[in-house]
């Protein structure tokens, strides 16, 4: 008899692992497939969100994440661009607007290498008795049908077996090469910019003493002209020596190139020093997302559902963001409240963010980038160049409208016409189809820690019998509702609104100052789905 779960997770890595940890505290039966053991050491993925710190608070192990990292207590999160080259006059701080965001979110942003993140998820894994792993097994492929979906799949270790996994639902998480995009029939389409990558991982106290006049940075960016947008881009690993580099090199270039790849280095650096490879490899500039999400019982996440460069911490990040949205719908299905529209909106909202995140700010960044660095050029015309730069780093340090939203969605009472995306400005209001922001409550808690981890109606300065067509409602679809009620003022005033109704993953469904003309049609529309 084949193994049955209600969830099964090809993929183990971290975000697998955040799936398995999301869906494991709502009391799922999970199993993931896994086909390594060991945590691999490459040190990418290193900046964490705001946002994706939050789900480390919820997921119960954010302590875990701010000890295990390797700079210290204090280190600043921040860098500096520099052109053409890192001794050069021209440089200016950069994430300083990212480091501005602490009031729309509940936690701050933190920076670690993937690998620590890879290993705090999997040890929160371990404490969860309903979340099986199955390490060393490759899925070799998967099917469904109206009853369920199989994962076939063989052992790397003895006895060499091959299995079967059945369960009520699927979530490829396997990454850029993913068995589940594949047997699906899925296309990832983008932009490819031919580019060949490198990834260097070095050792090096020269580099490190090179740096030391921009003070406690972890992130050094060379904008150079004759890399057509492209970044030379160094990350601090650990305080001091070790670092990893991204930048374009030879068409031909293989792991024997150290001694060229390290002269790319010097240049882009502006001055010589030695280095101890630790690891270098290659990839392809390009940047792709699948064309859906959900096929029937399957769905993909993370790497198998956008493919882009491996900075910024943009793979990372929105994988975490595909798992909090996803998490709560499979497991409201499979607890009996949820309709199979609520599975559609995760394609529905998911899919449609990251569209633009790389369209829009990853592969149009690299297109402006170069049409810049075209338009202004400091040996042609220096008075411009200068002028264009100062513009520039007063750019850098103003807030930035990019913010993930779901208004339009079809489990969001929004605003007519809209559609889900990133182009909007952060805001302490209460928006639907938006991130809520944290506010105290009279208690001194934060709203945050008030939250329910089902929905949550927000209730401040109006009469009881406000919420109760709300309660009412969910109570009837058996979705589970908590009620926060406080006065209107004290920060919770920033709200706008008397009444939110937030969703499990934070986001939040509807707002008004009223009760809601037709408290049943809402929320079988937010929260059931149809």
């Amino acid at each position: 008899m084949a193994q049955r779960y209600q969830v099964i997770i090809v993929g183990g890595g971290p975000v697998g692992m955040a799936l398995a940890v999301e869906l494991g505290q709502r009391g799922l039966s999970v199993a993931v497939v896994e086909r390594g053991r060991e945590v691999g050491r490459l040190p990418k993925g290193q900046g964490l969100t705001h946002r994706s710190l939050e789900h480390f608070y919820f997921w119960n192990c954010l302590e875990e994440i701010r000890t295990i990292r390797l700079l210290p207590p204090g280190y600043p999160i921040g860098g500096i661009n520099a052109y053409p080259n890192l001794v050069s006059d021209w440089w200016y701080p950069s994430g300083e607007a990212r480091n501005k965001l602490g009031p729309y979110y509940f936690q701050r942003n933190d920076r670690l290498p993937q690998y620590l993140t890879e290993e705090v998820l999997r040890g929160r894994v371990e404490q969860l008795d309903n979340v099986t792993v199955l390490f060393e097994r490759t899925a070799k492929g998967i099917s469904q049908d109206a009853e369920g979906v199989q994962v076939q799949m063989t052992s790397s270790v003895w006895p060499y077996e091959d299995e079967t996994l059945e369960g009520e639902y699927l979530v490829g998480c396997d990454g850029t090469g993913s068995i589940v995009l594949r047997e699906l029939g899925i296309e990832r389409r983008g932009v490819d910019f031919e580019t060949r990558m490198a990834l260097a991982v070095i050792h090096s106290p020269e580099f490190h003493e090179g740096t030391k006049r921009f003070g406690e940075r972890t992130t050094f960016h060379v904008i150079n002209p004759e890399m057509h947008g492209a970044w030379q881009f160094w990350g601090r690993v650990e305080a001091e020596n070790t670092f990893f580099f991204h930048g374009p090199v030879k068409a031909d270039a293989t792991s024997d190139d150290k001694d060229y790849v390290l002269k790319v280095m010097q240049e882009a650096a502006g001055f010589e020093f030695d280095a101890e490879f630790q690891h270098l490899g290659f990839w392809n500039l390009r940047i792709s997302v699948a064309d859906r999400y959900r096929d029937r019982r399957v769905f993909i996440a993370g790497d198998a559902a956008h493919a882009h460069p491996p900075y910024g911490g943009q793979g990372l990040n929105n994988g975490l963001e595909d798992v909090t949205n996803l998490g709560w719908k499979l497991a409201a299905v499979l607890d009996g409240w949820g309709a199979d529209g609520l599975l559609d909106s995760y394609d529905a909202e998911r899919q449609a963010v990251f569209t633009e995140i790389g369209r829009d700010m990853i592969a149009q960044g690299i297109i402006d980038e170069d049409e810049w660095l075209k338009l202004h050029n400091a040996e042609r015309d220096l008075a411009d160049f200068e002028a264009a730069w100062k513009e520039r780093s007063s750019e850098s340090a103003a807030p930035q409208d990019f913010v993930q939203n779901y208004d339009g969605s079809p489990v969001v009472e929004g605003t007519p016409g809209a559609t889900p995306g990133i182009h909007a400005s952060h805001s302490l209001l209460a928006r639907a189809g938006f991130h809520l922001a944290p506010q105290p409550l009279s208690s001194g808690e934060n709203v945050f820690e008030a939250l329910g981890t089902g929905f949550t109606l927000l209730a401040f300065g109006v009469e009881e019998a406000a919420t109760k067509g709300i309660e009412e409602a969910a109570a009837a679809h058996k979705v589970p509702l908590t009620v926060v009620r406080d006065s209107y003022d004290g920060g919770r005033e920033e709200y706008g609104r008397h009444l939110v109704l937030v969703r499990p993953d934070q986001f939040v469904s509807w707002v008004g100052d009223e009760p809601p003309a037709d408290a049943e049609a809402l929320v079988r529309k937010v929260a059931v789905g149809g």
